[in-house]
């Protein structure tokens, strides 16, 4: 079967940040769904709590006019009012606190679990390599933490609108032109949502320079590279750069904050003018009494500081709650956008194996192509080699193949079934495998390794075969406690181990799935000696080729690489040659030479020294 060597239509992936009301609206419903009843008492306490402190300024006014015009009685209601607006307030606000903290720590474990969880079923990982996604991805993380303020803040401003609210019409039973005063606040509000924004964009377009800093800093003051920090002495090499990236980050972001609040700073000034002429118009003009000055200084004070507060919320709101909200349903709809569709089921054993069908594939921000136009049978049962020079594609083969990618063109099929119409978690959990760039888990020794098939993390004969499988009784051995060694050494307890040590236990790991569909062993022998790697990898053989399933190795060991049963050689993204170690060697191709070259460095060492 032909496939058209084309592109292929990609999935839809927005690249734009959803409408910031659209996107408070789903973090809203979000925390409704985590914390209903929390979240509908912290609402309503923050409007219960605004109403009787809304309402200090009629009392004032009432006070002042009952004492100039020696009205006892008034005075009394209006001191009476006063003390049980000031104590409601006091009350409300103090039970509106403690509710908002509770529901705060609750939805803030939510929103972490939310983001986590986005993030890692997303079935490619294009999103962690792709810049501009990856920058956006940052400022995620960064701002998760505080995605639970913007229901406090929405909360919040709520509470200040109705304040304003009861203020302004305070002001409009002396006049309806007062009400005039309001708009001289606009200007206040409007650069209150327009200053965040301004400095967002500023951070989010330096947010390479600030990701740079952070990992200069990192490599300068954390362990693992402190060797080489130190021999090659360029801790004063990087305590430089680190501070360049960071005024590259800066220094735009200093400049945007300093000319918003030029902005910001003349639309007070506005307001002000503003409040300054209300209250010589009602004095002077309207010849309202002193009753109504009395009102108008107090609402209007009041209207100025509820204005700061809202326009204060509202900044916010625009700017990193309303940004973080943003992102968080981006990466909703980018984890809806990219998910597999299931129509596929995934094989319970393998009949004919996986065949790969004109694939190409080019990785994200890139023209150049990973892979060009692989057409490759991998049958079941079989062990499969796969061989070429650094760059050739052997690793991005493998990641096609983990489905952490989609190729460009071309399809890959699973004993005829298209793998891309496969669920990405059902697939994944029919393979294992392990990695030459393997992540150390510092956890206890056992769980280290159990976690490479989640079900049985705690089955202890199952984590000791999975051990034995990868040769690393030695290292279990070795360790003070066993399998309830703590790993790494910055945890009460715990051990350091050496790097062929975590290679060995990464490679258990990878073990603990028996009898998978696809074994992916990628280098994860690279730390050890030739001899061990070799008897490793004729047990793994030995056993693949009593099943289905296929074990897929990439080796530059050609000792190792020669006892599979296919051997596929890839050069510039493109494929050679394919077939066994003899017939490739009949062949005297690129296999042949290649090979030949390394067992001539293995017989004829280079001389030692003479004399």
């Amino acid at each position: 079967m032909t496939v058209s060597a084309e592109p292929r239509a990609a999935r839809p992936v927005p690249d734009d940040l959803p409408p910031a009301l659209s996107s408070m609206w789903r973090l809203c419903k979000l925390g409704y769904r985590h914390e209903p009843g929390l979240l509908v008492a912290s609402f309503l306490l923050s409007l219960a709590a605004a109403l009787p402190d809304a309402l200090l300024a009629l009392w004032l006014a009432l006070l002042g006019k009952g004492v100039l015009e020696s009205d006892r009685r008034l005075v009394g209601v209006a001191a009476t009012g006063l003390g049980l607006s000031a104590a409601a307030t006091w009350v409300l606000r103090t039970v509106d606190a403690r509710v908002q903290r509770r529901f705060r720590d609750r939805v803030t474990i939510a929103l972490e679990a939310h983001v986590a969880r986005l993030q890692a079923s997303v079935a490619t990982i294009a999103h962690q390599e792709r810049p501009e996604w990856l920058d956006r991805l940052t400022v995620l993380r960064e701002q998760v933490f505080v995605l639970d303020h913007l229901y406090m803040s929405l909360f919040s401003t709520a509470g200040w609108v109705l304040r304003l609210g009861v203020t302004v019409g305070l002001l409009i039973s002396i006049s309806p032109w007062l009400a005039a005063l309001a708009l001289f606040a606009l200007p206040t509000i409007l650069t209150s949502a327009w200053r965040p924004a301004v400095e967002r964009g500023a951070q989010e377009r330096g947010a390479q320079s600030s990701r740079l800093a952070r990992h200069l800093y990192q490599t300068a003051t954390t362990a693992p590279p402190g060797k080489e920090v130190r021999v090659t002495g360029i801790g004063p090499r990087l305590a430089a750069d680190r501070r360049a990236a960071w005024e590259r980050w800066y220094g735009p972001l200093a400049s945007a904050r300093w000319g918003s609040a030029a902005w910001h700073s003349a639309a007070w000034a506005v307001f002000g003018a503003g409040y300054v002429g209300a209250v010589v118009v009602v004095a002077s003009v309207l010849d309202a009494g002193p009753a109504a000055v009395l009102l108008v200084l107090a609402a209007g004070s009041r209207l100025s500081a509820y204005i700061g507060a809202t326009a204060f919320e509202i900044g916010f709101l625009r700017g990193i709650w309303m940004d973080g909200s943003r992102r968080l349903a981006w990466l909703e709809d980018y984890a809806a956008a990219v998910a597999a569709s299931a129509g596929e089921p995934v094989p319970a054993s393998l009949a004919d194996g996986i065949r790969l069908e004109h694939v190409s594939f080019a990785y994200p921000g890139s023209d150049r192509l990973a892979l060009d136009d692989l057409s490759l049978e991998l049958p079941a049962g079989t062990v499969v080699a796969l061989v070429g020079e650094n760059g050739a594609g052997k690793t991005t083969l493998v990641k096609l193949l983990c489905k952490l990618y989609e190729p460009a063109s071309g399809r890959i099929l699973v004993d005829g079934r298209p793998l891309d119409r496969m669920d990405a978690d059902a697939w994944r959990s029919r393979l294992a495998g392990a990695f030459q760039d393997f992540f150390r888990f510092e956890l206890r020794a056992r769980h280290s390794v159990g976690v490479g098939d989640l079900p049985r993390r705690d089955d202890e004969p199952a984590v000791a075969a999975a051990v034995g499988r990868a040769g690393a009784a030695d290292v279990v051995g070795r360790l003070a406690d066993g399998l309830d060694t703590q790993l790494g050494p910055t945890w009460p307890g715990g051990v350091e181990v050496s790097f062929g040590q975590w290679q060995k236990l990464a490679l258990a790991r990878g073990f603990m799935r028996e009898g998978p569909l696809l074994l992916v062993l990628d280098e994860p022998t690279a730390a050890l000696d030739a001899e061990t790697e070799h008897a490793l990898f004729e047990r793994y053989a030995a056993a693949a080729r009593a099943g289905s399933g296929i074990t897929l190795l990439v080796s530059h060991r050609f000792s190792t690489v020669r006892m599979a049963d296919l051997i596929v050689v890839l050069d510039g993204a493109r494929l050679v040659e394919v077939g066994s170690h003899a017939e490739l060697v009949a062949r005297g191709g690129q296999y042949a030479e290649l090979y030949g070259i390394q067992a001539a460095a293995y017989r004829d060492p280079a001389p030692g020294p003479t004399g």
